[in-house]
């Protein structure tokens, strides 16, 4: 269990650093090196559902029926979309571009009150807690260390972009503190509860979490990048970015898999 624990604090400081950099200057000025660290993360976060996360999932879930283990795929997707559409978003640091570049300034006026859209982002970095704790409960160590990584390369920009929102909201430094602390501390937390939680639970089961923590890593994998790529300026350096963090971690698998230190399959 000190792995974990080493793992939880880890992905925790890495959030609070990175959500925290807004607040220590102006840092949030450098829109083009978040563009491109989000769009790389994205890439990182799909290669990792479909390669690692999905393929893991129906292994272990394997004498599931597959309707159900599809429809595990599917809610979870739904569940992001439905936050999304609900406006409880996850990817806040395009709506703060969008208006920025529109109407010159960084402020944003949000029909959804700013500590929900808070805590549906930090319902997403909890889910990210359930993938890496399932991941871990399955025993497959090499397997979580990679979906471990995609989720901290991901924290990063995503805590940023909360730090940013969360000052153009808020006049009091504490209130952007507590923003970003609520976020941090949710993938760590679930972290632990989901390795407690799951140690004697069936195999199956633990499957049947890592698809629906899948499709949720399948849903912000491309929401994080769509406003960049459907934009004609940067739709081809968002494009490139995500198919070069994709590929940057399919290589490593590959390589990974070829000299043995990690066996993909089963």
């Amino acid at each position: 269990m000190a792995g974990v624990w080493i793992l939880a604090g880890l992905i925790l400081v890495i959030a609070l650093v990175g959500g925290l950099l807004p607040v220590l200057g102006k840092w949030q000025q450098n829109q083009k090196l978040l563009h491109k660290s989000t769009s790389i993360a994205a890439g990182f976060l799909l290669a990792s559902a479909l390669l690692v996360i999905l393929p893991e999932g129906f292994s272990l879930a394997g004498d599931s029926n597959h309707l159900l283990m599809g429809g595990v795929v599917l809610s979870g997707f739904v569940m992001m979309l439905i936050l999304e559409g609900s406006g409880i978003g996850h990817a806040i640091h395009e709506e703060h571009h969008d208006h920025e570049g529109e109407h010159g300034h960084t402020h944003v006026h949000h029909q959804t009150a700013p500590l929900l859209l808070v805590l549906g982002l930090s319902l997403h970095a909890a889910v990210d807690g359930l993938a890496i704790g399932s991941a871990i409960a399955s025993g497959e160590t090499a397997i979580s260390a990679i979906i471990a990584l995609a989720v901290i390369l991901h924290k990063v920009p995503a805590a940023f972009s909360l730090g940013v929102f969360s000052m153009h909201q808020n006049t009091q430094k504490k209130n952007v503190v507590r923003d970003v602390v609520l976020f941090s501390l949710a993938t760590p937390v679930f972290i632990v509860l989901s390795v407690f939680m799951m140690q004697n639970l069936a195999h199956e089961t633990i499957g049947l979490l890592l698809l629906f923590a899948g499709g949720t890593f399948l849903y912000v994998s491309t929401v994080d990048t769509l406003p960049d790529i459907h934009n004609a300026e940067t739709g081809r350096a968002a494009m490139l970015h995500v198919v070069m963090g994709a590929g940057l971690l399919t290589v490593a698998l590959i390589a990974a898999d070829y000299s043995g230190v990690l066996e993909l399959g089963h």
